[in-house]
């Protein structure tokens, strides 16, 4: 019978689970959608132009082209 210590089990497993998927527009920003979100649908979209514009910066700062 053999053992395994429980920092073996972990490190073979490590790799996996730390490569880093593309982020997707839809996850992206998710404070900054909420708050534009409700806006719109409370307000109207003519209303939220600062929200707006406030997602779409934060957008472009995580490198999507908006």
């Amino acid at each position: 019978m053999s053992t395994l210590s429980a920092a073996s089990v972990e490190s073979s497993a490590l790799p996996e689970s730390t490569e880093k998927k593309p982020l997707k527009p839809c996850c992206a920003c998710p404070e900054t959608k909420k708050v534009r979100d409700a806006c719109i649908i409370e307000k109207g979209e003519e209303n939220c132009s600062v929200l707006i514009d406030a997602h779409k910066d934060c957008m472009r700062a995580l490198g999507f082209k908006i």
